[in-house]
C-alpha cells in the first residue's frame, strides 16, 4: 500500500498491508491474548500507558513529522495534536482505576445481602480509527480500552497508516504486549475483514455512510457500538458581541487543521444588526491565513487529505453560486500538483444549497444573516447533524437559553472546535451513538456484571 504526501503528490512510503487470512490469524491472537491482559493489576496497565505517555514526549518532532507528510496537517498542528494528547492520557491515568472500582450499592447486615457491580472488560474489540486527528480520535478508544483490560485490534485510517503504526511501536515497547494492541493495515476492504471477525465491540469514527453500514453489521450478532460521525456544527453571533474577537474566533473554528475536523465550525448564523463588520472582519482575517507547505512552520492551511473531497468542495461552490450566493475569497482548487483547495468564504447562503447541509470537511465556510435569536435557534437545529453547536454573546443567560434549546451533543459558549477529556463526547442524529472521554468513556470499555452476594 504507498502513502502518498497529500500536498506534494510523493509517495512517502510503501506498507505492507494486511489480507482476510491475516487480520483472522490477528484476532485469533488478541482472543488468546486478552484474558492474560486482564489478568495483570490495573497499576500495571497503568505503567504501560504511562512510558506510552513519555514515548510521545521524546520522539514529539519525529511524529509531528510523520503526521504532516501523510495527512497533510501543518507541521504546527501537528505538534499541537501530540501535546493535546498529553492531557487527555493524563485524564485517563488519573480516573480509570477510580471509575473502574468494583461498587458496592447494597450492604444488609441483617440479611447478610450484598449488592455489587463489577466493570469487566468487553473482551475484543476493534478500533477503526480516522486520519484527521489520529492521536486524538484513536487515544480517546485504545487507552481507555486497554486500561480497562481489553485486547485492541486498531485499523488506523489508510490515510494515517504510518502514524498508526508508530503508535503500536510505542505501546508495544511501553509493555503493552503485542498481540494486546495489533495494528491492521489496509483500505475498506479490511475493515470489512476486521469486521467479520466474533469481536466484543466496534468503535469507529468517520463518516455517516460507513457508520450506518458498521451499525447494521454489529446488529446481527448485538455487540457493543460505538459511532462518532459527521457533523455540520453551527455558530451564531449575536448582536452584543466583539465583533473583531467574535470573528477571528469563529474563522479559527471553521479553517484550523484546513477544515478537516468532525467539530470544525462548518456553518455560521450571524445577527443582521452586525452583519457587515462581522463578515468583513471575518473576511480579513481568513485572508491572512498562510497556505502553503505543511512543513514550513509559517503554514496555517495544508493539504486536503483526501483527494476525493475536492470534488465534494467545488460542487458545493457551484451548486450556492448557482442558487444566488456570492463567493467572498476563493471558491476553487489550488492549481499545481497535490490536493489544495483556497480557503473560500461564502455569503447570500440558505438551506438550499449544499454548503449548509452537507459536511464539507474542508476550508470552506457559508455566513447567513438572520433577524434574531429565535431564528438562530431554528437553523441550527435544521441539520441530520448534531455534534456541536455555539453561541458568542456577552448576555450569559441569553446564550445559555439557546444552547439549552439545541440538539447537539456538545454546545459551546464564547468558544468552538473544543474538546475536554473531562466531559463526554457524543452526537445526536446522524452525527452517531454512543460517547468517548469523561468517566463514561472509561465505562463504556467494560460491560457492568451484578453481583447478588447472600450469606449463609
Amino acid at each position: 500500500m504507498k502513502i502518498v504526501n497529500p500536498y506534494s503528490g510523493a509517495v512517502v512510503a510503501d506498507v505492507a498491508a494486511d489480507t482476510a487470512r491475516s487480520v483472522a490469524a490477528k484476532y485469533a491472537r488478541a482472543r488468546v491474548a486478552q484474558p492474560r491482559w486482564a489478568a495483570v493489576p490495573m497499576k500495571k496497565r497503568l505503567d504501560a500507558i504511562a512510558k506510552f505517555r513519555a514515548a510521545i514526549v521524546g520522539r514529539e518532532d519525529e511524529l509531528a513529522r510523520t503526521l504532516t507528510l501523510e495527512v497533510g496537517k501543518p507541521i504546527r498542528q501537528s505538534r499541537n495534536e501530540l501535546k493535546g494528547l498529553l492531557g487527555r492520557i493524563d485524564f485517563f491515568l488519573a480516573e480509570a482505576a477510580g471509575t473502574l472500582r468494583d461498587e458496592k450499592v447494597l450492604h444488609d447486615k441483617n440479611g447478610k445481602l450484598e449488592e455489587r457491580i463489577s466493570h469487566e472488560p468487553l473482551g475484543v474489540i476493534a478500533n477503526i480509527s480516522a486520519w484527521n486527528y489520529p492521536y486524538f480520535v484513536g487515544s480517546n478508544v485504545f487507552v481507555p480500552a486497554l486500561a480497562a483490560g481489553n485486547a485492541v485490534l486498531y485499523k488506523p485510517s489508510e490515510f494515517a497508516t504510518l502514524t498508526g503504526l508508530k503508535i503500536a511501536e510505542m505501546l508495544h515497547a511501553a509493555g503493552v504486549p503485542d498481540d494486546v494492541f495489533v495494528p491492521v493495515i489496509g483500505g475498506g476492504e479490511i475493515g470489512a475483514a476486521l469486521l467479520r471477525q466474533p469481536i466484543d465491540g466496534v468503535f469507529f469514527t468517520g463518516s455517516y455512510a460507513t457508520g450506518a453500514k458498521i451499525a447494521a453489521s454489529a446488529a446481527k450478532r448485538m455487540i457493543k457500538v460505538q459511532l462518532e460521525l459527521g457533523g455540520k456544527d453551527p455558530i451564531y453571533v449575536a448582536d452584543d458581541v466583539d465583533v473583531k474577537a467574535a470573528a477571528a474566533a469563529v474563522a479559527d473554528g471553521a479553517f484550523y487543521n484546513t477544515g478537516q475536523s468532525c467539530c470544525s465550525v462548518e456553518r455560521v448564523y450571524v445577527h443582521r444588526a452586525i452583519a457587515k463588520p462581522f463578515v468583513d472582519a471575518f473576511v480579513a482575517e481568513v485572508k491572512g491565513y498562510r497556505a502553503g507547505d505543511p512543513l514550513d512552520e509559517a503554514t496555517y492551511i495544508g493539504a486536503i487529505t483526501r483527494r476525493p473531497q475536492l470534488d465534494v468542495l467545488k460542487r458545493q461552490v457551484a451548486d450556492a453560486k448557482k442558487k444566488g450566493a456570492k463567493v467572498l475569497l476563493g471558491g476553487a482548487p489550488v492549481a499545481g500538483k497535490g490536493n489544495r483547495f483556497a480557503p473560500t468564504v461564502l455569503v447570500g447562503v440558505d438551506h438550499t444549497m449544499a454548503v449548509m447541509r452537507d459536511e464539507s470537511f474542508g476550508p470552506i465556510i457559508g455566513i447567513q444573516v438572520v433577524d434574531g435569536d429565535e431564528q438562530a435557534v431554528d437553523l441550527m437545529n435544521d441539520t441530520e447533524y448534531g455534534l456541536t453547536a455555539g453561541v458568542y454573546a456577552k448576555d450569559e443567560k441569553r446564550a445559555k437559553r439557546m444552547l439549552g434549546k439545541l440538539d447537539a451533543g456538545s454546545v459551546y459558549w464564547n468558544c468552538c472546535d473544543r474538546v475536554s477529556p473531562r466531559l463526554p463526547w457524543s452526537g445526536v442524529k446522524h452525527s452517531g451513538i454512543g460517547l468517548t472521554l469523561s468517566t463514561y468513556g472509561i465505562q463504556a470499555f467494560t460491560r457492568p456484571k451484578a453481583w447478588h452476594l447472600r450469606g449463609a
